[in-house]
């Protein structure tokens, strides 16, 4: 399997999931969650995966800072409706990461390990998401902005003739790599793509 080296370098996410471990997938329910499974689930990397994949491991850190997260115990608001932008595409990295879904997740064995009413669209909140705790109430607001990591000037000329279907095989390439490059530096500039506010 072949893919840009800067997968592996992006630090996992380091979870505990009691239904896990209820139902045997794990020992002790303990697991990491990888960038690398992120971009297999989504079927590529771009600057909206990786956001997701940010704002929720970013946000895990304030919530959980000397634990292992909690899978299935995290609610997640987002501002936007799901059929809004790349709303439901954020919703679903985020879906994997913490456990929380919209409507269509696992309803739970006798009222425990529910996850279908731990993710909300059209929240009341002035920010990309909100992360709460279940257990604690404890809440951070997270805002991403990727343009603060602008792409290759050359990348605008390139989608032009992808889309036309007329760039060669040799641009089709460039254009992967140039795509990459940019999300590898948004991984690499955390501090100017992601603000974490506690609240």
């Amino acid at each position: 399997m072949n893919y840009p080296q800067f997968f592996d370098e992006v630090p996992s996410v380091k979870v505990k999931d009691p239904l896990a471990q209820v139902l045997g997938a794990f020992k002790n329910g303990e697991y990491e969650i990888t960038y690398l499974e992120v971009v297999k689930a989504a079927g590529h990397s771009c600057p909206t995966v990786a956001g997701a994949y940010i704002m929720a491991s970013e946000a895990i850190k304030i919530l959980y800072p000397n634990e292992r997260a909690v899978r299935g115990n995290i609610k997640v608001e987002f501002e936007e409706s799901v059929e809004e932008g790349v709303a439901g595409v954020v919703g679903n990295v985020v879906s994997h990461i913490t456990g929380a879904t919209y409507k269509s997740g696992f309803k739970g064995l006798n009222g425990q390990f529910a996850r279908h009413s731990l993710m909300f669209f059209d929240a009341n909140i002035n920010s990309s998401a909100r992360f709460t705790r279940v257990d604690t109430g404890k809440s951070v607001d997270v805002n991403y902005n990727h343009s603060a990591v602008p792409a290759s000037p050359k990348m605008m000329p390139l989608m032009q003739k992808l889309t036309t279907g007329a760039a060669t095989p040799q641009e089709v390439q460039e254009f992967g790599q140039l795509w990459q490059e940019r999300v590898k530096r948004i991984f690499e500039n955390l501090e100017d793509v992601v603000e974490v506010t506690e609240l």
